[in-house]
């Protein structure tokens, strides 16, 4: 479950925001909620949230001196102010997305789905499963141990989760790898090696095969040569 705060003043944005998680079930617990700057900082300084809804203009401390404050957090800012001044120095202080009040659905699906990396659906069970996916890829992972986990038939979940996301669990699941691979190679510039086994790949016979599939190049072709 990803953990969220919410630093808004208006207790109406916290309730839309609420509305739109359960409405949704978009796994998303929020942990806490302030409605100032300065218990903004105090509750995710104690909390550690994986996720901050952040109000620009509020007492004590405003939202860009909370975000420099405390670092090392996804923070999507909420603001009634349309200023390309805003959003520029929100995202220059490290701002996942920003929302504009009074906060649409459409608005606030689509900040949610870039801050935490991935479509969620309308059906509960799927998001659970897409969570556990995005948190665990780089496990073995089987239908029948998912399908065991989920209280389900392996049958049934596979067909409920491809008519919700058009592909199969497996083939999402090497999506991920390899779109993580792909980070590894270009901006860690690990070895190939090393990053078939960082993405859960037990063999390179395996790795190679689905990054060809996956990118349409070995990854040899896909790292940058120096110089």
């Amino acid at each position: 479950m990803i953990r969220a705060i919410i630093a808004d003043d208006e207790q109406a944005v916290a309730s839309i925001i609420c509305h739109f998680i359960e409405k949704e079930y978009i796994p998303i617990k929020i942990v806490g909620m302030a409605t100032d700057g300065r218990q903004a900082v105090k509750l995710i300084r104690e909390q550690q949230p994986d996720l901050v809804f952040l109000d620009i203009q509020m007492p004590f401390m405003n939202g860009f001196e909370v975000m420099q404050t405390v670092a090392d957090t996804h923070f999507i800012i909420i603001t009634a102010y349309e200023s390309f001044q805003y959003a520029q120095q929100a995202l220059r202080l490290g701002a996942c997305d920003i929302i504009l009040k009074p906060i649409e659905y459409k608005q606030f699906i689509q900040a949610i789905t870039r801050a935490i990396g991935w479509k969620f659906t309308s059906n509960k069970a799927v998001n659970e499963i897409l969570e556990y996916l995005h948190l665990n890829y780089t496990k073995k992972i089987s239908l029948s141990q998912l399908a065991t986990m989920f209280y389900t038939t392996p049958s049934h979940m596979a067909k409920l989760f491809k008519s919700y996301m058009g592909i199969s669990i497996i083939t999402y699941v090497h999506q991920l790898r390899i779109n993580e691979a792909k980070r590894l190679l270009t901006e860690q510039r690990c070895s190939v090696k090393e990053t078939a086994e960082r993405t859960g790949y037990d063999s390179l016979n395996n790795f190679y095969k689905y990054f060809k599939i996956h990118t349409g190049m070995t990854p040899a072709m896909f790292t940058p040569k120096d110089g």
